[in-house]
């Protein structure tokens, strides 16, 4: 029974999962923003008459959340909270005839790219001349920048392929066009994602076009930092280096997700390339821009992985010493190929053997950072936190990497969104600390 009237036609939208989807999520709120509707994202009120929730179904623990997101509302709506409850995103695509069944509930359910079907559902028009147009839910400075949709890589482990599609690149003209409007807005750095940027260009241009579309977007006027996320190993177009090196605004930063070292395990994986080339591959990139930070992200507990493999791995990340290190456990995805392995690494030896990497990433991390005490960066501040201001260099990516602390006091002020140049006095694991120069 409904116990509060629901403000008719306003939405609340809430996004699980990736910086990916988070772009398609602040897509649809702009073509629903257009069409009249009241829009929020993650809205704490609860007079929202509709609630779409954008799903991941990466791996098992993204799944999970996404399930129990979908319960949470659909109880919202048996009390009376909500009117109607969609769901789209990853988990729909890939499992959208068994949650009809299971959670009937649900008024409808659409794939990763049923947009135009979403708005037609809420009787919106698709107002196509508001392509690349979005209501950013990260701080306005900042934006995450899709450049393409999609993965045509045959990686055992991922099911992105079977949720997302083959890959699609968006055009360098309409990227441009894109950029343009984000810097109008007052964006002044672009994060590139892609589930594979290194493919850009292959389907339409027929050659990879990374660097080009890099140089193009680099002369937009306004924006100041261009940073490279999610770049494969195995035919890496060195050319974008080249950019990088010769564009101010194109961060030293790059983001290449290896997933493993053991040549046995990266042939399991079909990654396409052998530890000796992934080695020269690093080298490469580091002779070529050094100073360059590469954040990149590993698997623990793949099927048949030994301890001879995690010891491997360990190794080389000591070897390494990545600025930036992630890592996941595997998780076991139904239809893909490695499915087909027994998933034979206990769970409870997949998390000791990532401590283990993320405790000797700690170390390195921390090691790195002691050689900046006393070096000047410029800084982007992202937000003010308690007696800090807190901002990022050019080495750093939102959320995931270092953050740069600066104390709040009389005699400094910084505005959210704005540049500045601090001197490193003190550092820690993950954090640095500087006074304005």
């Amino acid at each position: 029974m409904k116990t509060k009237t629901l403000k008719k036609n306003k939405v609340n939208v809430v996004t699980l999962g990736c910086s990916k989807n988070l772009v398609d999520s602040e897509v649809l709120m702009g073509q629903l923003k257009a069409n009249k509707f009241d829009v929020e994202h993650e809205g704490m009120s609860d007079d929202h008459q509709i609630v779409i929730i954008n799903t991941c179904g990466f791996v098992d623990n993204a799944k999970q959340e996404s399930i129990d997101t979908i319960l949470r509302y659909v109880e919202a709506k048996k009390q009376g909270a909500v009117e109607k409850v969609y769901v789209t995103g990853c988990l729909s695509e890939r499992y959208k005839k068994d949650l009809e069944i299971e959670i009937p509930e649900v008024d409808a359910y659409f794939g990763t790219r049923e947009l135009p079907k979403i708005l037609k559902t809420l009787k919106a028009d698709y107002k196509h001349e508001l392509v690349g147009e979005r209501l950013l839910t990260t701080p306005q400075h900042y934006a995450y920048f899709k450049i393409s949709e999609g993965c045509d890589r045959p990686c055992s482990f991922c099911a992105i392929p079977l949720m997302r599609g083959k890959h699609i690149s968006v055009a360098q003209e309409e990227l441009v066009a894109r950029a343009k409007t984000l810097a109008s807005k007052g964006t002044k750095e672009l994060l590139l994602i892609a589930q594979d940027l290194t493919y850009y260009g292959l389907d339409i241009y027929k050659k990879r076009e990374l660097a080009s579309l890099l140089d193009k977007i680099s002369d937009v006027e306004g924006i100041d930092w261009i940073r490279l996320h999610y770049a494969f190993p195995s035919g890496f177009p060195m050319e974008v280096l080249d950019v990088m090196k010769a564009k101010a605004n194109v961060c030293n930063y790059l983001d290449m997700p290896l997933q493993h070292i053991s040549d046995n395990m990266l042939s399991s994986m079909r990654r396409g390339i052998t530890k000796q080339k992934t080695i020269d591959v690093v080298n490469q990139i580091r002779d070529k821009v050094p100073g360059i930070a590469i954040r990149t992200t590993l698997i623990a507990g793949y099927p048949g992985e030994t301890e001879k493999d995690h010891e491997e791995m360990l190794r080389w990340v000591e070897e390494t010493k990545f600025e930036r290190l992630g890592i996941f456990t595997y998780s076991h995805e139904e239809n893909t190929h490695a499915h087909l392995l027994k998933d034979d690494v206990s769970e409870k030896i997949k998390r000791k053997r990532a401590d283990a990497v993320m405790a000797l990433q700690q170390d390195i991390s921390y090691k790195l950072n002691q050689q900046k005490v006393g070096n000047i960066y410029k800084i982007l501040v992202d937000r003010k936190e308690g007696e800090f201001f807190i901002g990022r260099t050019e080495f750093d990516s939102p959320d995931v990497d270092n953050e740069v602390l600066v104390k709040a006091d009389n005699e400094t002020y910084l505005r959210v969104g704005d540049f500045a140049t601090v001197k490193i006095y003190e550092v820690s694991d993950f954090d640095l600390y500087g006074s304005l120069v």
